[in-house]
């Protein structure tokens, strides 16, 4: 759930989840650079090979809502720094590493989310997925990770605005040049701030 800032504003931590090098990084900083969404400075904590070792953190304002967006470290040996960044997640944009000789990462990364949040993740917790690096020559197909999406009882999430079940969110996406990040984060952000609100209406 969000928390309330001392100026009044509610705050919602964003999350981008994804295998190392899948471009959750690179999808951030395009958001930071060029979409003029982004207040104060972009925090990293990276190796000298410029790999997230903890997380990436910048913070967007929308109106009277704070959005705090944090990246994952990606690579497998970092698993208790990003159930630490999950504590308190409002939302999460899992960045799919198109390349096919990634596959197995990103399933892994997957399989780990879903252990860490289960059953609330696309429920009431909001997801959407950029499958990333369309512009490189050997891609997985689209309809291939909407079949695991399937498998792995993803494909459908709830509607934060009517309850109703949809069709997941997933967005053809090329970091390094912009393509569709706006757009999936903004949707994200609808929908994390249209659940919490969704909430409240039902208590």
């Amino acid at each position: 759930m969000p928390s309330r800032g001392a100026d009044g504003k509610l705050y919602f931590k964003i999350v981008y989840w994804g295998p190392s090098l899948g471009g959750k990084t690179t999808a951030v900083k395009w958001l930071f650079k060029k979409e003029g969404m982004a207040e104060g400075k972009m925090q990293s904590i990276v190796d000298p090979t410029g790999r997230t070792l903890f997380f990436d953190r910048m913070v967007a304002g929308i109106a009277n809502v704070k959005l705090q967006i944090y990246t994952v470290a990606g690579q497998r040996r970092h698993k208790f720094q990003r159930k630490t960044i999950l504590n308190g997640v409002d939302g999460i944009i899992f960045v799919w590493d198109a390349q096919v000789e990634q596959w197995n990462e990103n399933v892994w990364s997957l399989e780990e989310l879903l252990e860490h949040l289960g059953d609330a993740l696309g429920k009431t917790i909001p997801i959407i997925f950029m499958i990333n690096k369309q512009d490189l020559p050997n891609i997985v197909k689209r309809t291939q990770v909407l079949e695991l999406l399937k498998q792995k009882g993803l494909d459908k999430v709830v509607s934060p605005m009517t309850g109703d079940e949809l069709e997941v969110q997933v967005y053809d996406t090329i970091a390094i040049q912009g393509l569709n990040v706006k757009r999936a984060f903004q949707q994200l952000a609808r929908d994390a701030v249209l659940n919490y609100y969704k909430k409240i209406k039902g208590q």
